[in-house]
């Protein structure tokens, strides 16, 4: 990620705490397990739905976030982790990418970012955005929602098939099944610009992600990503992006474009 984008965060920070008083930021989720001096359990056993499965419902936010002191993140900024500005970090090696792509990925700068023009991050960069998410889910359907530009993604566990030759969308098209406690997530038809992470790591219209959802207990989540997209990459590829329950609060509604100032200053930073 780069330095750069610091202020859009902290602007958004600011923009956010302003709507607090009036939120429910701090009222108690009901029927969440609790210590025995009413703190909520994230250790406790996992919530599963009628069914058995498990219930990924809930608040969460990334888990593993970068320190206070990085150049990257001040402590009054929203929650991000070093997968923010590159989804690939702690690969060996990095993302696979084709020598095309990171030739690209040379010439673009924080300006040209969709996420900092306030348009929807699509696919798995969702789970990495500094707002709270909410996931949603019911025996059919797992909604996944999140705080920036009042955005969502559907993943139908009806059993649908993925469509054929789909028009191309921000958050693409998303279907799952379970394999025992895991829920596996194929998703297709994303648009062509869209982008994996800061760094500007592309998600082009002819990528597969499948994500694997694994919950251990009520606390955490982790989501086993594995992009396969050969206009991008030279090879699929797989990280993990790890996730922690935020009970007690609720979402807010944040609107990006409303108030904008940073971008302005960050195209004259090119």
């Amino acid at each position: 990620m780069h330095a750069r984008l610091v202020p859009l965060f902290v602007g958004l920070a600011i923009s956010l705490s302003d709507a607090a008083s009036a939120q429910w930021l701090n009222y108690p989720t009901p029927g969440i397990p609790r210590t025995a001096d009413g703190r909520p359990n994230l250790t406790a056993a996992a919530p599963r739905m009628p069914d058995g499965k498990p219930d990924f419902t809930g608040m969460w936010r990334v888990e593993t976030l970068l320190p206070c002191d990085d150049v990257r993140r001040m402590c009054t900024d929203l929650p991000i982790s070093t997968q923010f500005g590159n989804l690939g970090a702690g690969l060996n090696g990095g993302a696979p990418y084709q020598p095309s792509v990171q030739e690209r990925m040379k010439q673009r700068g924080p300006a040209d970012d969709p996420y900092t023009r306030c348009l929807t991050p699509g696919g798995p960069r969702m789970h990495l955005l500094p707002t709270m998410k909410k996931f949603v889910q019911t025996p059919g359907l797992l909604l996944l929602l999140n705080e920036f530009n009042i955005s969502f993604r559907q993943v139908f566990l009806d059993g649908r098939p993925l469509p054929v030759d789909p028009n191309p969308t921000w958050n693409g098209y998303s279907v799952g099944r379970w394999d025992g406690d895991t829920l596996v997530i194929e998703s297709i038809g994303f648009r062509d610009d869209q982008w994996l992470d800061a760094a500007g790591s592309p998600l082009t219209n002819s990528g597969k992600v499948t994500e694997r959802f694994h919950r251990p207990d009520y606390g955490h989540l982790t989501i086993d990503v594995t992009i396969d997209d050969a206009k991008a990459y030279t090879r699929p590829w797989s990280t993990a992006i790890r996730l922690i329950a935020v009970p007690d609060t609720e979402m807010l509604d944040a609107q990006c474009l409303e108030n904008e100032k940073d971008v302005p200053h960050l195209l004259n930073a090119k």
